[in-house]
């Protein structure tokens, strides 16, 4: 368990949305993984949920990059009840976290 009250998960379910087909798909991730959605990676490298009330929120640390860049364009944590703390920023896909997933 992580010191700070979070447990940390196996995985997690993050929502993509494509802002220009209109499209949302729920993406499912272990730690470590990477997706593909449509023109960008999404890796999932850590998430955490509070200890006593897991479906209260989730916070994931995500890297999203565009196929092919050189950087990505968002690497951090991502909070699931606050997703405009901390938001990718693309002009054409939008990724937030839904929650964890424990099992």
């Amino acid at each position: 368990e992580a010191p700070d009250g979070l447990a940390e998960a196996p995985g997690a379910v993050l929502r993509g949305l494509d802002k220009v087909a209109g499209t949302a798909s729920d993406i499912t991730l272990a730690v470590g993984q990477t997706a593909t959605f449509g023109k960008i990676t999404v890796t999932l490298r850590e998430c955490r949920y509070p200890a006593d009330d897991p479906s209260s929120n989730a916070y994931a640390y995500l890297i999203i990059a565009d196929i092919g860049a050189s950087a990505p364009d968002f690497a951090g944590w991502m909070i699931a009840d606050s997703p405009a703390l901390s938001a990718l920023d693309h002009q054409r896909y939008d990724v937030w976290v839904i929650r964890c997933k424990i099992d």
